[in-house]
C-alpha cells in the first residue's frame, strides 16, 4: 500500500491531474480508495451498474466489447497512470464495457460518494477536477468523431462510391 505522499507523487504523473495545484491534488488524493486485484480477475462487465472511476497504480487492465453473446473484442488496453470508469461515475449509466485484469493490478477509486465529499470539502479541488473531465471528454469526442468520418470513407470506397468527387 502506497504512504500518502507516494500516492501523490504518483498522481502528478497522471495526465488527469499534472495541471493541479499541490493542495487540490492532496484532497483528491485524501478521497481515493485502493483496490488491488488478480491476474484475470473481472473488475465490471458490460452493462453493470457503476459510480466509480479508476486510476491503474499498478499492472494493465483490458477493456472489452460484447460483439456477439459470445465474442468479446479488446478494445483498448489500460495501463499503469491511465483511468477508466468516468462516465459512470459522473452519470450513473450502467457500464459501456468489461474491464479485467490482465495482470496483477492495484487500482485508485474514486466513488460518486468520495467525489461528493469533494465537491463539498474542496470545492477548488472539484472544480479542477471536473475542468480536467471536460479536457478529457472533448479529447475524446474529438477523437471519436473523426474515427466515425474515417470509418464513413472506409465504407464508401468499400462500395465502390466515389469519395473524391470525381
Amino acid at each position: 500500500m502506497p504512504t500518502p505522499s507516494e500516492t501523490l507523487a504518483f498522481l502528478r504523473d497522471v495526465r488527469l491531474f499534472a495541471s493541479f495545484a499541490d493542495a487540490d491534488l492532496a484532497a483528491v488524493g485524501s478521497r481515493l480508495r485502493e483496490r488491488s486485484l488478480r491476474k484475470g480477475q473481472v473488475l465490471f462487465r458490460e452493462g453493470d451498474r457503476g459510480d466509480e472511476m479508476f486510476v491503474v497504480f499498478r499492472g494493465t487492465m483490458l477493456v472489452s466489447k460484447a460483439i456477439t453473446a459470445k465474442v468479446e473484442q479488446v478494445v483498448a488496453r489500460v495501463e499503469t497512470g491511465d483511468f477508466f470508469g468516468e462516465m459512470s461515475l459522473l452519470d450513473g449509466s450502467p457500464r459501456s464495457a468489461a474491464v479485467q485484469a490482465e495482470t496483477e493490478a492495484v487500482l485508485f477509486v474514486l466513488g460518486r460518494e468520495g467525489l461528493q465529499a469533494l465537491t463539498d470539502s474542496a470545492p477548488h479541488a472539484a472544480a479542477a477536477f471536473f475542468f480536467a473531465m471536460v479536457q478529457v471528454f472533448i479529447e475524446r469526442l474529438r477523437r471519436s468523431t473523426m474515427q466515425v468520418a474515417e470509418a464513413t470513407r472506409w465504407g464508401l470506397e468499400a462500395t465502390g462510391l466515389d469519395v473524391e468527387g470525381r
